[in-house]
């Protein structure tokens, strides 16, 4: 059964999972990802892989400089989605924003290694 998802994430490692879930039928109501930064020589603003993605599967995409305003989280809620899933996001997201739709975080912790698992979280 599709879902209406919001995908959170911005770097490289978080693409796969957000062409995984379009591949498998489910609606993607918005991208959340960081704002795009000055990079290179000419620090011209590039954009997050993320963004660059979704933008090319004509996705909507959100850049929010917070998420703790009460603008931003009526942004996020009045997108109905079924669930959350967040994948190296880049920010820390407020109670608010997990509780709104089911929240799935997927981390990738810096030396992790996977035989090594770690629990994070409640």
């Amino acid at each position: 059964m599709p879902l209406r998802l919001i995908f959170m994430g911005t770097p490289e490692f978080a693409v796969p999972t957000l062409l995984e879930l379009v591949a498998h039928g489910h609606e993607i109501a918005a991208v959340y990802t960081r704002a795009a930064k000055p990079a290179g020589r000419g620090m011209k603003l590039q954009m997050s892989p993320v963004e660059q993605e979704a933008r090319r599967l004509g996705i909507a995409v959100a850049t929010p400089a917070t998420l703790k305003t009460q603008d931003a989280l009526e942004e996020f809620r009045a997108r109905q989605a079924d669930a959350a899933v967040v994948v190296a996001y880049g920010m820390i997201l407020p109670q608010a924003v997990l509780d709104a739709p089911a929240c799935l975080a997927i981390a990738a912790l810096a030396g992790c290694r996977a035989d090594q698992p770690r629990h994070h979280g409640r």
